[in-house]
Parts: structure tokens; C-alpha cells; sequence
């Protein structure tokens, strides 16, 4: 709590001295230049404006700056050895505003010293570097821009990485590129890699980064030597942004109507003030003196300590009504930019704290298969807190930045379970869960960007990230009845994981980094020659205890007739609890237990070469030396080890067709290893998929080949159409397995000796004034992107006769569709963004013995934002509306297409539905 109000007051700090530099009535021209055939950035370029003295060098990621420029309209000169000089004409510089202009310039095709300069306008160079950028990028990648960002109603890095093509979000936060699951992608942040912040899978969960902190995202679907080699759908790397283009503060609030939700009755457990900023109050903790695991089993406790231990416990287990209140944000964003010295270095900071707090209510969440027929209602309480915190120099040649990111997610669900259970022949079931899972993200990043001689790079990054994982208190109650009419009665005279209180603590550091340095080579009619190396460690601590109170029938002057029959709320009350009713017990499992590091060290070497005026070839070898140890605190179980040395050729072929048109074609291999989770023996009970999910230190890494090729069209700037096919193989593919032969079902995973995925991907994004030229036509544009994917993995051969030998990969769906429509008004004041998904069905569970496949049925989703800008464009209202079909989330038993009933009630795994969200907001910037 400290460091946030330590934060905020260096915020406000900030702010004053922004907006006291802020008065003054000159504009700036900013922007970067580039080769105008690969897009690779000059160093040290001038640009000057004619007329003046004025005038900078590029830096070394090629942008510049001219600053303290008078209101009026200017031309530019640009001049770099061995490229056409370039003068741009009709720039429009505005009061305290920032005119951008990306310039894209030509190697001169003689040595003559008399120079060429080639003219342009504004508008006519500002669509020319665009192309640039578009068609020169190494390998086949799609990308979305903070601009972007900004005009969809989309609040977390999730939300935006459904729009982009061959990608959907899963329990709307984990991403699958091109069907393949979190576990085949990969993540980095600002340069360095994103550890994963689940304790159960591999995966990133990307609601943890709120899209107003973003620069731009880009997805990297094919391998070049650069990149790490541990990914086959795709490689998401986010920038957050540094050195701004002027001085600003920008204030937002916000508020969100969810038609579910907002204004009904919400429920919930226990609540702390502190739960409201993101940190448990340490009330749902155990002591520090309590009892160890060996006491507590050994039954070393006599029945006073047991006594005094079980009172320490928060036993709270009242249910508090409410009414939810609607979503609330906060944001205050201050940018910096200072010019020191008769060079202008620029030194820029970038500081943001964001603020989230929502109270979401999951009705008629019908689970009915099986032995089950369970309606749930689910009530979960979520704050959201975020800080950035980016400083940038940039001096000559040499950019220095630091760039931190902090954020925590506290998430309280409260579940209240009524329906039957013809398993345990239970009549009805009325079942409470409280359970809070905090997470957390730090991560700081220092990097260094230097340029040496004409145009070679040094570029040189350390990373540090920890991630939390705290669940201090998850609590399940179950009360049953066995015959209607007969009281309901608690099930606390046993001891399993399906009812114990769940006190586990995650905690993982990873320390990276990076070099790599890049010089031009005499190869071909030009080459760049890069090498690297880098490094990562992870080291990961995992604890977890399972502790009951469960009723003492030894205990003679006990009524636990009446005992058993309380509420939850005095179920485990004070006085039962002091007159010795419960035992204190645990379960103990020291594989519940596990420390686990790994190390990851390569190194490449790779050849950007132009052959001739339309062939580009980047090709190149990457080698990765990976080591981990995992063991538990079980002296019974062997050390988990994996030691592996991967040779990584990748290539990346471009024909340039026309000035606007691309083919390529692209070759690489890459792996995906196994998470410390999956090789980990814990076993976890998921009371919402009523199964126990469990690892298997017997995995392999899985190799994957992978081609791909692809055509594009750029039509203009900002508009494009591609049309791509991919093909992969796998070798020892990791995949979930399910053993259903027991009433609990078992979720642990297996290397699938073959699988493969291929697909198809048609991208279109086109402004409508080929329909007509009226100025409505030519400020409305249309884009669609479309997926169809297929796969194939073979079940285990493990001696189980499941009712599937082969399947779809989990998680992939056959199609994927999204659209969208943009129109802008009254001189880009009033923006309408539309925008629709829809993903075919895909596996959620794989199947067993017992049950087909879970399949994730398709629906459509539709998402509407109407932004308006006020007071001389600083203010801007934003109305958005997410889910506006509300269509439900319909998971089902499925086999051979059609519904799979196992036995007993039904085919419906889950089904239920979040509503639609409506919200306002307004921003305003200093």
C-alpha cells in the first residue's frame, strides 16, 4: 500500500512539471527513417528543415525529432550517405502538437557526386513509409498498432489479441494462435520473456496487462534465428511505450453496466478493504506458528493445541449480500520528454497507474451429465491494479531505456451449488466454495541500443520477472441430502481434496538476457550478417497443504445430529470449535511440494540478403541448450530431469511481385517443452471441472517442423489482402490425457507419438470508396480475417480402450472468423468501430474410457464503440459495448459429431451466460 500511494504522489508530482513545460505555443515534427526495401532503420540520417538552422540526426532506432517549431507550413530534407536525398513539402505544424512523419528513402544507383533529390508531400511520404513497414517485415507476422488499440472497446491485451488473424483467446485470457494451444506460443515483453502466470498449465494470461499500456503487439507466425525457438503457433511480442512524442497528462475514468450483473443481488464470503486494492489483508493466511504438516499428521498436537489452531483459522464463512456495483477504471498516463544539451538528447518517461474493480454475477451455470445435475450460481469479485513506469536516453548513436511493469490481479469467487449427485445417491447437494486467487507481475527490463559505424548495431537487453501465485484460503463445503424431506447434512466426517481448505503459494524468478549485434556484409547485392547469444534462468517454488476440520465423533458431549445441520455460517463457529467438536487434520503428499529451475542457452547466426531487386532470403541456425531439475520434497520420487540440445535452421523467402505485392514462403523448426507444472506429481482437485489435474515427470519435449507460404496485396496504405497456407508436424506432441475409469476423473498428460495441424488464412482489410467516392465510402473501412484450420493427434497406448483413438488438438478450432467495420466523421471527432468474432467448436476436454471429448460450441460475439472528441480534441467520450448478442457459452459431450450422452442426466458439461457489458468513459489529456 505503500508503494502505491509513494507511486501516486510521484505521479502528481510529475504532472505539475509536465504541464508546466507544456506552456508554450510551438509544434514538433517527429518520426523515423527507413530503407525504403527492407525497412531496416538509418542511423545517423539529417533532417533539417529548409529555410532555418534546424535541423538533427537520426538516433540509433532511426527516429528524430525537430522541436520548437512556429505554427506554419514547412518542407524537410533528408540526407544519408549513399541513399537519394528526399525533400517533403506541405508539413503542417500546429500548436503544442505533433506533426508524424515517417520517411522511407532509396539507395542511390550510381556513385555520381551530383546529388538526386526526390520530392514528395506530406500525404504522398507519410502512405510511402507505411508501405514500407508493411511489405518489408522478415517473416509472415501480423500486427496491431496502439491506434488500433485505441478505437476498440477492448480493455485487457486479450481482448485485443482475438482481432488479430488465426488467433482466439481461451477462458478469455489464455491465446491460441492457428489452433494450437498457450501451451505451442510464447510471449516477451519489451524484449525479454514472459514467464507463466498459472500455477496448472503453461500459459500467459494476458488480461494481466492493460491494452492502454501498449505500443503495438506483434504476433510472429514463422521462426527466424532471432526469435526463441520454443514456439510453433506463434510468438506475441508487446511493447509498452517509452520515450513519448511531447509532454502530456492524461486522466481517464470509466464505468461499465453488465446486464447479468450490475444492481442485483451479489454474494460473496468474507471481505477485507484491502481486497479493493488488490492485496489480502493476510486475514485468510495461516499464523506463522501453525503447525507443521509432520505434527499435525503424526498427530503431535494435543487436543488444546488442535483447539487453539483451528480457532487461528479464519472461519468467516458468512455469506454477504449486495448488490453488485457497476465495473469502475481509472488511469492517469504522464509523459515527459526533456532535450538536453546543444545535441538534443532526449531523454523521455513514461509513468501509468490503472485501476479496475468489477462485480460479476454467472447465473443458471448448468452443469447436467453424468451422475450430475448441478445449477450454480458464481459471484466473483475482481480488482485489477497496474503501474508502468518506462524511462528512455537517447544520446547520438546510443539509446539507453528501463522499462518496468507492475500488476496485480485480486480475484474472490464465491460459488453457491444446488442440484444431485446420483454417485454418492444424494437427493440434492447444497455445495459453497470461497475462493481467492491473487497473482502478480513485476517486471523490469534494461536495455541498450547502439549504433557502431556506418551500420552495424549493438543491442543488449536483462531482464528480472516475478510472478506470485498466492491462494491463501480456498474453502469447500458440501451438505447433503439423501431423501427429499430429509434434513440436509454436512459432509465434514471425512477427509479428500474435494472438501479440504487449499492454502497453496506459487512463487517463480526468471533472469534473462540477451546480445546481438548486425553488420552489413558483402554478399549478394547486400546482406546484414546477425549473431546472438542469450540466456534465461527460471527457478520456481511451489507449496501447497490441504487442512480440514472434520467433526470428532469421539467427542460425547456433542450433538452432531444438530452439529452437522447448522448453516454455513455457524458451521464451524466459535463455540463448536471450543468445545472440541473437529479434529485438526491434513492430508499429506510431499509431492504437493516441488522446487524446480531451468536454464535455456542459445545462440544464432543469421543472413539477411537482398538478391537482386526482388528476392530477399533471411536464413540462418539457431542452437538451444535447455536443462531443468524439478524435484519434491518426496525422497521416494526420482529427480525430474530433462537435458536436451536443439539445432533450429529456419528460412524465410520474399519475391517481390510488384511495389505492392509480396510472395512468401518460409521453413523452420522449432520445440515446445514441458512446464515445471506438467512435470510436477501434484495433484490439484478443480471443484469446476470436478476432476483432479496431475502431472507426469515422464515428458519429452515435443519437435515440430513447420512451412509456410503466403500471398499479400497492398492496395494502400493501411489496407491489405493476404491469403496463407501452413502445414506442421509434431513428434511427441504434449497433449492433456484423461483417465475417466474412476469416479474422480484424472486430467494428466502424454507425448502423442505423431500429430499435425494445417490451415488456411484469408485476411482483407479495404476502405469502401471503390463502392463509390463519396467522402462517407472513403472514411468507412471494412476488414475481415479467416482461419480454417484442421488437426489430428493419436490418443496414448496405455491399455485403456477410450472411446476415441484419435482427435482434434485441445484447444483448436476448425475455423476462426473475425470482422469489423470503422467509419470516422467530422474531421475524425466521431469514430464508430463494429466488430464480430465467431470460432468453430473446439475441444475443451479430451476424451477417456467413459466420456467423448467436451467440445466448446461456437458462438457469435458482437462488440460496438462510438468515441467522440471535446474541448479542441483533448477530451475524448467513449461508449462501447462488449457481447452485445450475449449469446450463452455452451460446452458439450460430442461424438462423431453429435451429442455424447454418457450416462444418466444429460450431455451438457457447462452452460451459462455472462451478459452483455455497456460502458462509458472519458479521457482527457493535458
Amino acid at each position: 500500500m505503500k508503494k502505491i500511494i509513494y507511486a501516486t504522489v510521484v505521479a502528481i508530482i510529475t504532472t505539475f512539471y509536465a504541464s508546466a513545460l507544456m506552456a508554450q505555443n510551438t509544434g514538433k515534427i517527429t518520426g523515423k527513417v527507413i530503407d525504403q526495401k527492407t525497412s531496416e532503420t538509418l542511423i545517423g540520417a539529417t533532417v533539417s528543415i529548409q529555410g532555418t538552422t534546424k535541423g538533427v540526426a537520426t538516433d540509433v532506432e532511426g527516429h528524430y525529432s525537430l522541436s520548437g517549431i512556429a505554427p506554419g507550413r514547412y518542407t524537410i530534407l533528408v540526407r544519408y550517405i549513399g541513399y537519394q536525398a528526399k525533400s517533403i513539402s506541405d508539413i503542417e505544424v500546429k500548436a503544442n502538437a505533433v506533426t508524424p512523419l515517417d520517411v522511407a528513402m532509396s539507395a542511390s544507383a550510381t556513385t555520381a557526386l551530383n546529388e538526386v533529390v526526390i520530392k514528395a508531400t506530406y500525404r504522398q511520404e507519410s502512405v510511402n513509409a507505411l508501405y514500407a513497414i508493411q511489405k518489408n517485415s522478415v517473416s509472415i507476422s501480423d500486427g496491431i498498432s496502439s491506434e488500433l488499440i485505441r478505437r476498440s472497446p477492448d480493455r485487457s491485451t486479450s481482448d485485443v489479441l482475438k482481432r488479430v488473424s488465426g488467433t482466439t483467446i481461451q477462458d478469455n485470457k489464455f491465446v491460441v494462435v492457428r489452433g494450437l494451444s498457450d501451451r505451442y506460443n510464447t510471449a516477451s515483453l519489451d524484449g525479454s520473456p514472459l514467464p507463466s502466470t498459472e500455477p496448472n498449465r503453461k500459459a500467459f494470461s494476458f488480461d494481466i496487462v492493460p491494452s492502454n499500456l501498449i505500443d503495438n503487439i506483434i504476433i510472429s507466425k514463422t521462426a527466424s534465428p532471432d526469435l526463441p525457438g520454443d514456439f510453433a503457433g506463434g510468438n506475441v511480442q508487446i511493447l509498452t511505450k517509452d520515450i513519448p512524442d511531447q509532454n502530456f497528462v492524461t486522466i481517464g475514468v470509466g464505468a461499465g453496466y453488465n446486464t447479468k450483473s450490475t444492481f442485483k443481488d451479489f454474494e460473496s464470503g468474507y471481505r477485507a478493504t484491502s481486497d479493493y486494492f488488490g492485496f489480502d489483508d493476510g486475514s485468510r493466511a495461516l499464523v506463522s506458528n501453525f503447525p507443521s504438516t509432520d505434527r499435525i499428521v503424526n498427530n503431535q498436537l494435543t487436543k488444546a493445541q488442535e483447539i487453539q489452531s483451528a480457532r487461528s483459522l479464519n472461519n468467516d464463512f458468512s455469506i454477504y449480500r449486495s448488490k453488485a456495483l457497476p465495473t469502475q477504471n481509472y488511469q492517469v498516463t504522464v509523459g515527459n520528454i526533456t532535450e538536453i544539451g546543444k545535441n538534443k538528447n532526449r531523454f523521455g518517461t513514461t509513468v501509468s497507474l490503472t485501476y479496475r474493480n468489477s462485480q460479476n454475477i454467472t447465473p443458471n451455470y448448468i452443469q447436467r451429465y453424468d451422475n450430475y445435475d448441478y445449477t450454480s450460481q458464481l459471484n466473483k469479485f475482481s480488482t485489477n491494479i497496474g503501474a508502468l513506469a518506462n524511462f528512455a536516453y537517447s544520446f547520438g548513436k546510443s539509446k539507453i531505456t528501463l522499462k518496468n511493469l507492475y500488476n496485480r490481479i485480486l480475484d474472490d469467487q464465491f460459488t453457491y451449488r444446488t442440484g444431485s449427485n446420483t454417485a454418492t445417491s444424494s437427493n440434492d447437494n447444497r455445495f459453497y466454495a470461497y475462493d481467492m486467487l491473487e497473482k502478480g507481475l513485476f517486471k523490469s527490463t534494461l536495455e541498450g541500443d547502439h549504433g557502431l559505424g556506418a551500420k552495424s548495431k549493438l543491442k543488449w537487453n536483462l531482464g528480472f520477472s516475478n510472478i506470485i501465485n498466492d491462494q491463501p484460503d480456498q474453502r469447500k463445503v458440501n451438505y447433503k441430502q439423501n431423501n427429499a424431506g430429509d434434513p440436509y447434512i454436512a459432509t465434514v466426517e471425512s477427509l479428500g481434496k474435494e472438501n479440504a481448505r487449499l492454502f497453496s503459494y506459487l512463487k517463480e524468478n526468471i533472469y534473462s538476457g540477451k546480445v546481438d549485434y548486425s553488420m552489413p556484409v558483402g554478399l549478394f547485392k547486400s546482406s546484414t550478417l546477425k549473431l546472438g547469444v542469450n540466456s534465461q534462468y527460471r527457478d520456481r517454488n511451489f507449496n501447497a497443504r490441504f487442512i480440514g476440520l472434520l467433526a470428532d465423533r469421539s467427542n460425547q458431549n456433542i450433538d452432531f445430529d444438530a452439529l452437522l445441520q447448522r448453516p454455513i455460517q455457524t458451521l464451524f463457529g466459535p463455540s463448536a470449535i471450543s468445545a472440541g467438536a473437529y479434529d485438526l487434520q491434513e492430508l499429506s503428499n510431499l509431492s504437493d511440494r516441488y522446487n524446480g529451475h531451468s536454464y535455456t542457452n542459445a545462440g544464432y547466426a543469421m543472413l539477411d540478403s537482398k538478391m537482386g531487386e526482388a528476392v530477399r532470403l533471411v536464413y540462418g541456425l539457431r542452437v538451444e541448450k535447455f536443462d531443468l531439475d524439478l524435484k519434491t520434497l518426496d525422497p521416494t520420487k526420482p529427480e525430474v530431469k530433462l537435458n536436451t540440445t536443439d539445432f533450429l535452421p529456419s528460412v524465410n523467402f520474399t519475391y517481390a511481385l510488384t511495389p505492392k505485392a509480396n510472395f512468401r514462403a518460409s521453413y523452420y523448426r522449432s520445440v515446445a517443452r514441458p512446464e515445471f507444472r506438467e512435470l510436477a506429481l501434484f495433484s490439484y482437485y478443480d471443484y469446476e471441472l470436478l476432476a483432479s489435474v496431475q502431472g507426469e515427470p515422464n515428458l519429452k519435449r515435443t519437435s515440430i517442423d513447420n512451412a509456410d507460404i503466403r500471398y499479400e496485396f497492398y492496395p494502400a496504405a493501411g489496407q491489405i489482402f493476404s491469403v496463407s497456407a501452413f502445414y506442421k508436424r509434431f513428434q511427441n506432441a504434449i497433449e492433456p490425457n484423461f483417465d475417466d475409469r474412476n469416479s474422480t476423473t484424472t486430467i494428466s498428460y502424454f507425448n502423442s507419438k505423431s500429430a499435425y495441424v494445417y490451415g488456411f488464412e484469408l485476411e482483407a482489410r479495404k476502405a469502401l470508396d471503390f463502392v463509390n467516392d463519396s467522402k462517407f465510402m472513403k472514411n468507412t473501412t471494412a476488414y475481415a480475417n479467416v482461419s480454417i484450420n484442421k488437426s489430428k493427434v493419436t490418443n496414448p497406448d496405455d491399455g485403456i480402450t477410450r472411446l476415441e483413438k484419435t482427435r482434434q488438438l485441445v484447444g483448436q478450432s476448425p475455423y476462426v472468423i473475425n470482422a469489423g467495420l470503422t467509419h470516422s466523421e467530422l474531421d475524425n471527432k466521431l469514430s464508430v468501430n463494429v466488430l464480430f468474432n465467431r470460432l468453430g467448436k473446439r475441444i475443451f476436454l479430451a476424451g477417456g474410457a467413459r466420456f467423448s471429448s467436451v467440445y466448446e460450441m461456437p458462438r457469435n460475439v458482437l462488440d460496438a464503440q462510438v468515441a467522440y472528441k471535446v474541448f479542441k480534441n483533448k477530451g475524448e467520450f467513449k461508449l462501447s459495448a462488449t457481447d452485445i448478442l450475449a449469446n450463452n457459452y455452451n460446452f458439450q459431450y460430442e461424438l462423431d459429431g453429435k451429442p455424447y450422452i454418457p450416462s444418466g442426466t444429460g450431455y451438457t458439461f457447462r452452460k451459462y451466460n455472462i451478459g452483455s457489458t455497456y460502458s462509458l468513459s472519458f479521457n482527457y489529456t493535458f
